[in-house]
């Protein structure tokens, strides 16, 4: 186990960013408390809302502004780690590239690795109705802006989740339509909840988070490993670099304390 966490580059990040800290404690530069609160005033707030508007020609809802606010804490967070560890180089304006550094870092190796035919046929049965031709899915879905309020509306017999361009309900749609619509890693997502009348999640889409109720599905045909290897393998490493990226920014985002106004 030992051996294996340190043959993960996530943990080599990590140790590294721990190393850069131990010597700015010992050459006299602490570390400011204050640094560690993100202050997030109504100016930026409207700023972020401009900029939404700007690009979609519209005002944002209410939970557009949330998800879009949880961007932005994320960007700044991955942001000032990157200043922390020497990563801007000088260069701290860029800050969207630098957080984007940030993200390219935990996700770095599994971004020229080729999996083995043996990781794949296990990455395809785990996903197999991913693959499935021909197979629908009828599901209902209630979008929140953050984990945790899903997981609060988690017991509720109806969950009722905020306003956002998607559809509450679906009928019978191929997860090749799902994914087009709700996105790849919620399409993921719904491949793995069962049938039933109980809700389930929640599941990630690129919009927030979603407590899904699947009513049912129809099975397809999974077509044999070799015809979709290059489908697999894309799969496999968009999947790993998320979930590296996903783990890094948790461990820094535990960090810092956010006040929004």
């Amino acid at each position: 186990m030992i051996r294996k966490l340190l043959r993960d580059p996530l943990t080599h990040f990590l140790l590294a960013g721990a190393a850069i800290w131990g010597v700015l404690a010992l050459i006299g530069d602490p570390v400011d408390p204050a640094s560690r609160t993100i202050e997030l005033s109504r100016e930026r707030q409207a700023g972020i809302a401009l900029g939404f508007e700007r690009m979609m020609g519209r005002p944002p809802t209410d939970a557009e502004m949330d998800a879009a606010i949880a961007r932005w804490v994320r960007e700044e967070v991955l942001y000032r780690e990157a200043l922390r560890l020497g990563i801007d180089q000088g260069d701290a304006v860029v800050r969207r590239r630098l957080a984007t550094k940030m993200d390219e870092l935990a996700g770095a190796e599994a971004e020229v690795v080729r999996p083995t035919d043996a990781l794949l046929n296990e990455w395809l049965a785990d996903n197999a109705e991913r693959y499935a031709e021909g197979g629908t899915v009828s599901f209902a879905q209630a979008f929140f802006p953050t984990e945790q309020a899903a997981r609060d509306a988690l017991g509720a017999a109806s969950p009722q989740g905020k306003a956002i361009s998607l559809p509450k309900s679906v009928g019978a749609m191929e997860l090749a339509q799902v994914e087009a619509v709700f996105g790849r890693e919620f399409a993921f997502g719904l491949a793995a909840l069962s049938i039933g009348e109980a809700w389930q999640g929640p599941i990630r889409s690129g919009f927030g988070w979603h407590l899904v109720r699947v009513d049912r599905r129809t099975a397809g045909s999974v077509p044999a490993p070799e015809a979709i290897r290059d489908r697999l393998e894309a799969d496999w490493r968009s999947a790993t670099i998320a979930e590296r990226r996903q783990r890094a920014y948790e461990v820094l985002r535990a960090a810092y304390t956010v006040e929004v106004e």
